[in-house]
């Protein structure tokens, strides 16, 4: 049994870069990355992120489908926290109308920044009439599944297409699991934010009691001609786990935004954890040889490879080398 690989983009800027450099690669990798024959392509938001130009997937997906033919493109993911339900689900009935068959909507809890942005998003809008995350992604589940042309004064979220949009749940909980089930969504269990194997496969297992839908696991990887390579370009990842005294808990890519993060929502640290990386590296072979593995433990139909590295040549031959890679495994099946 072999499994599918697709790529999850942050649009990151190396240095010197500007946005558009950063953009303009992106849509030059979805390119490559049919052509490689990645079955996804998705596309991160992150706010008030010098480092990263992605702040709104929904505007990159409507550009990149328009400019690639086969590849299926969509978010990873929208952070609903900040939206209204109704308003998400007219993009992507309109991404969808657009690209009949090709638009997955990706829905993520995170804030996808840090407070100060949080609150420039969300200034306005009462809490208590928003609900929690569970009843927005109910409310945005039945917005999206309307089918009938409204009558009289009835609402949809027009237009209404043809092929409704792949609809995922990206999470790391047994709680994420559980609401996509109960949605019939699609689940990616985020490993490349918490790759806790003893939490992988308790959150597996009870996919599976609950759902007969493929197994997504999205992960980091760092492909390099060379293993010395590879491990220098790892070396610069970081992933820090944060806790404030209010209950709070988020992963961050730096100490420094650790920190910003507790001033901003303040609230004091209780702990700060710099989390190793799940990260895989390597040669292609050993990339490829280490994805083998995790699909056969734990039965996983598809990968969504999050490559860490900023500067862009490096990014998109990482990605390259794992596509030849994993034809050479496609071919042995």
């Amino acid at each position: 049994m072999s499994y599918r690989i697709s790529i999850l983009d942050k649009s990151p800027l190396a240095p010197n870069d500007s946005a558009t450099d950063a953009l303009t690669r992106t849509l030059h990798l979805a390119q490559q990355a049919e052509a490689w024959g990645y079955h996804r392509f998705w596309l991160a938001e992150h706010h008030n992120t010098p480092q990263l130009a992605s702040p709104s997937p929904e505007v990159l997906i409507a550009w990149i489908v328009g400019q690639t033919r086969r590849i299926r493109v969509g978010s990873g993911g929208v952070m609903l926290q900040h939206y209204s339900p109704y308003k998400v689900a007219e993009n992507f009935n309109l991404l969808s109308s657009l690209a009949p068959g090709r638009i997955d909507l990706g829905i993520g809890k995170a804030p996808g920044g840090l407070p100060l942005s949080t609150q420039a998003l969300q200034q306005g809008v009462s809490q208590a009439a928003k609900g929690t995350f569970d009843e927005q992604l109910t409310q945005l589940d039945a917005w999206l599944s309307l089918s009938e042309p409204a009558e009289d004064e009835s609402v949809r979220a027009t237009p209404l297409p043809v092929q409704r949009p792949e609809r995922f749940l990206l999470g790391a909980s047994l709680q994420s699991a559980r609401l996509a089930a109960s949605l019939d969504w699609n689940f990616v269990f985020a490993a490349h934010l918490n790759g806790d194997k003893n939490l992988l496969r308790e959150v597996l297992k009870e996919w599976r009691a609950n759902s007969r839908r493929d197994v997504l696991v999205a992960v980091q990887a760092i492909v390099a001609p060379d293993a010395g390579r590879a491990e220098a370009l790892a070396a610069q990842v970081e992933i820090w786990g944060v806790e404030l005294e209010n209950g709070q808990r988020v992963s961050v890519a730096s100490e420094e935004q650790a920190h910003s993060f507790a001033r901003q929502s303040g609230s004091a640290l209780r702990s700060l954890t710099r989390r190793e990386p799940s990260l895989l590296k390597g040669t292609p072979e050993a990339v490829r040889e280490a994805l083998q593995a995790l699909h056969e433990e734990y039965a996983i139909d598809e990968f969504i490879i999050d490559t860490p590295v900023a500067e862009g040549a490096e990014r998109i031959a990482s990605l390259r080398l794992l596509a030849e890679a994993h034809a050479v495994t496609e071919a042995a099946v």
